[in-house]
């Protein structure tokens, strides 16, 4: 199985849930964990894997974000 790492760009309170290229859009709003929980829900729909299987390795608080799908 391989890894893969990606640089995403997530956009909060956005008009549209949406992956376009390495920006995500989530209509989630970016307090209290919520856009990155859209973000992981959707990354695991795109990629067919578990919520489990995806981990922000930096950005928590940022919008610019390096996540790891496993």
């Amino acid at each position: 199985m391989t890894e893969i790492t990606l640089e995403i760009k997530v956009i909060a309170n956005a008009s549209r849930n949406e992956l376009k290229g390495n920006r995500l859009y989530t209509t989630a709003p970016a307090v209290d964990n919520k856009a990155n929980e859209a973000m992981i829900e959707m990354l695991a729909e795109e990629y067919n894997v578990k919520k489990n299987k995806i981990k922000i390795m930096r950005g928590l608080h940022s919008n610019l974000k390096v996540v790891k799908i496993l």
